[in-house]
């Protein structure tokens, strides 16, 4: 049906000023007086509610009843300028589209986040949660702007897999077949599977990126991957996002110059087209966030060798950490976020982790104990990309993937890649879903997906 977007209208107010419009949307709230109802509409395409002034007189027996919260409607009117509003409309004539009852949950304004998780087919239409998505949306135009603007080709991995990728084995299974106990053995029970063999759904698009790079150069995949852990925090989901480019040519010291420039590209990108949705967030759940970010964008990244990480915490005089930090283990959530929202007071790039807290694929360093890799650490969250120059020399890839237990008989075509004219390579993963946690001040990964998947969780 013909109608005008509500943020067409508030765009370009004195176009459709005195004119006759058609607007379509859904009543947040209604109230009357004796003579006049006021009904407020959202249509989903800004934040702001075009307000539709009611003549009771004209439109006899119109109450609250009328157009009910949660309602879709049709109005047609005249737009009149407001020093309130900006613009209201006088209504002409409307229309029902879909009639919301009495019971409709989302009669409040404000709700608790833990009451909306119960709901995810409806908390959508919440302020929160459809800036939330608006957020989401240009975060992921601007990483295909940045990209594509930097000669990098956008390849399809497959979300089915027959390997684990990392080599932690916390993956999905797929499977067209119940378990069959007569089988003599998994191996026979497996090839008569769809697939022939074990199959999996991926934890990561990196293996088959680095492929694609090794002739296109430049490369990125953008997409969901999934991990079959049993964590059940409010940083962990098991299906996720992940923007994942893979650059042929490029050490460390480079793909860390690539991250810092594409992360101040988005983050700029969102605070420019976004203005509206971040004051939002920066009103209503993190006071300051509009400041952290203009830090990011203004700021010149920290780059910390782990080994220096640990020696700053243990020296910590001001906070007694849950997890002692100890040279050889992964730091946590609550290390990082020491590095940088005490020490540092910015982003910080982490560099030169030991071998055995990182994965099978990462460049080892001439030391024998740490590996080219970084980890980007923010203000907030903590961790937020991974990255890594890959391992080139064959055999001490395949030492790598021994001492883990791996089979180097599932990697053929990755280790192919090192027999073949093999090149420095580099590439990093971004956590997509806790990039649009760090823009938007949301605190449980679960508010950033339009449905959240995790242990028991799938509505």
């Amino acid at each position: 049906m013909k109608h005008v977007d509500i943020k067409k209208v508030f765009s370009n107010v004195d176009e459709y000023v005195s004119k006759p419009i058609t607007v379509c949307g859904w009543v947040r709230t209604s109230r009357e007086s004796k003579n006049v109802m006021f009904v407020e509409v959202n249509d989903g395409t800004c934040l702001q509610n075009l307000q539709v002034v009611v003549d009771r007189a004209k439109f006899n027996g119109v109450s609250s009843t009328t157009f009910t919260i949660g309602s879709g409607i049709k109005v047609e009117g005249n737009l009149v300028k407001s020093d309130k509003n900006i613009c209201e409309l006088i209504l002409e004539n409307f229309e029902i589209l879909g009639a919301c009852p009495g019971d409709y949950p989302l009669q409040k304004k404000r709700h608790s986040l833990d009451f909306l998780r119960t709901m995810p087919h409806l908390r959508v239409r919440t302020n929160t949660f459809i800036n939330v998505q608006r957020v989401r949306s240009a975060l992921a135009y601007a990483s295909h702007l940045y990209l594509q603007g930097n000669g990098y080709v956008y390849v399809h991995t497959p979300l089915i897999t027959g390997n684990d990728c990392e080599g932690a084995g916390e993956v999905f299974r797929v499977t067209t077949k119940a378990w069959d106990a007569k089988a003599k053995s998994e191996q026979e029970f497996f090839e008569s599977d769809f697939f022939g063999q074990k199959a999996y759904l991926t934890v990561s698009g990196q293996l088959e990126a680095e492929v694609a790079a090794m002739a296109l150069g430049k490369v990125y995949t953008f997409g969901p991957v999934f991990r079959a852990e049993n964590s059940n925090t409010s940083r962990h989901v098991s299906e996720f996002w992940q923007v994942e480019p893979e650059v042929a040519f490029a050490e460390l010291p480079d793909i860390i110059e690539i991250v810092e420039e594409y992360i101040k590209y988005i983050v700029n990108y969102v605070l420019v087209n976004c203005k509206a949705e971040i004051e939002f967030f920066d009103k209503y759940y993190e006071n300051g966030l509009i400041e952290k970010l203009n830090l990011v964008v203004s700021s010149k990244f920290e780059i910390l060798d782990y080994t220096d990480a640990i020696k700053i915490l243990q020296n910590a005089k001001d906070v007694q950490f849950a997890f002692p930090p100890e040279w050889g283990g992964e730091l946590q959530s609550e290390h990082e976020r020491y590095i940088t929202e005490k020490v540092f007071k910015k982003p910080v790039f982490v560099i030169n982790y030991p071998k055995d807290a990182k994965a099978f694929y990462m460049k080892q360093n001439p030391d024998g104990k740490t590996v080219a890799a970084t980890d980007l650490l923010v203000p907030g969250i903590g961790e937020i990309v991974g990255c890594s120059e890959r391992e080139t020399d064959y055999d001490k890839l395949a030492s790598a993937m021994k001492s883990r237990g791996m089979s180097l008989d599932a990697y053929t075509q990755y280790m192919d890649l090192r027999k073949f004219g093999s090149v420095p390579h580099s590439g990093f993963g971004i956590g997509f879903d806790r990039m649009v946690m760090y823009m938007t001040g949301m605190t449980n990964i679960r508010d950033v997906l339009l449905y959240p998947r995790a242990p028991k969780e799938l509505k």
